[in-house]
């Protein structure tokens, strides 16, 4: 038996740059979600979050994070593109997490001020993806040519990405929903 419970699907913004294009991204993303029915997000934006730079992993776990990613279905990672792999405070504040993780699904939106959509950076994160056990589903959200995507209000001037996008999150609201049955239902 399905539970009513609403999915709980996170947006973490990866980047704490200034004049980062991946904000329009993750904003637009959120907006996504936040049209499904049965689902509820927040937009996790890590220049906000405070982790020590003097540990890592469970030593400097933020309960707050923590709580959030246990409460999470799943996960929507928005990750600038840079010289071919992703920003290391990204990778700083998921190693805080481990057994949040285990068994959630994640989707990966790479972002690229170039033709590439943030490719590299998507396959740069599936390793890690799957190390910290997330199940990564098989669309990714690739914006490519970041800075001429939105208008200067953050509005999405190319209408193809709505239909990649419905993919995208059709995939991960599956994924998530058949993730959950098996934590609630089977036993490991």
């Amino acid at each position: 038996m399905m539970t009513t419970r609403p999915l709980f699907i996170p947006i973490i913004l990866g980047t704490p740059r200034q004049g980062r294009m991946s904000e329009d991204v993750a904003t637009f993303m959120q907006d996504e979600v936040t049209k499904r029915e049965g689902i509820e997000t927040t937009l996790i934006d890590i220049r906000t979050l405070s982790f020590p730079l003097t540990d890592a992993g469970e030593a400097i776990k933020d309960s707050e994070f923590s709580a959030t990613m246990m409460r999470a279905d799943a996960l929507i990672l928005v990750v600038p593109e840079y010289n071919h792999g992703y920003p290391g405070l990204l990778k700083h504040v998921l190693d805080t997490n481990l057994k949040e993780y285990i068994h959630k699904a994640v989707g990966l939106c790479g972002v690229s001020a170039g033709g590439f959509g943030g490719t590299r950076v998507i396959q740069n994160l599936l390793p890690v993806m799957r190390e910290l056990g997330l199940v990564t589903i098989f669309w990714d959200g690739n914006f490519s040519n970041a800075r001429n995507l939105f208008d200067t209000a953050g509005q999405l001037l190319d209408p193809a990405y709505l239909k990649r996008t419905d993919k995208f999150l059709k995939e991960l609201v599956w994924m998530a929903k058949v993730l959950r049955y098996g934590r609630e239902n089977i036993p490991r």
